[in-house]
């Protein structure tokens, strides 16, 4: 089995951004080498997730609108009680998830259709990584 590592650097202009990241990943597939196998791609940062879902603007504004009403930022979180403002982006990764695995068929991701990759920050405004691993046959 072939494994092949590389890493994503963001550093977001806002606390919150949802950033399309399935070229990169199908780049880092294709640099690989692996034909059959699959990529596990995971947020490094506990305020930082991963998912699937489709590339649709109202699709996106929906979600960030369903984890704020699940997790707002505005509560008085005892996390707040140690200095800390960000319990939200805490539970807010808890909630999107903190990686996935996308099954590679032929040397190329396979996903469903319409399924994209995003990288969902919750507490940005400093760099963040995020590695994607390729594991499988040449």
């Amino acid at each position: 089995m072939h494994v092949y590592t590389e890493y994503l650097i963001f550093n977001t202009k806002n606390r919150y951004d949802t950033i399309h990241i399935t070229p990169e990943i199908e780049q880092i597939v294709q640099a690989s080498g692996v034909q059959e196998g699959m990529a596990l791609i995971s947020a490094m940062h506990i305020t930082a997730g991963i998912y699937v879902n489709d590339l649709e603007n109202g699709l996106i504004e929906d979600i960030h609108e369903w984890l704020e009403k699940l997790a707002p930022r505005e509560l008085n979180y005892r996390h707040h009680q140690t200095g800390e403002d960000n319990a939200d982006a805490h539970l807010k990764r808890l909630l999107i998830g903190h990686q996935v695995i996308i099954p590679i068929t032929e040397g190329k991701i396979d996903l469903g259709p319409w399924e994209q990759v995003f990288y969902a920050e919750f507490d940005g405004r400093r760099k963040k990584r995020v590695i994607v691993k390729v594991m499988g046959e040449k």
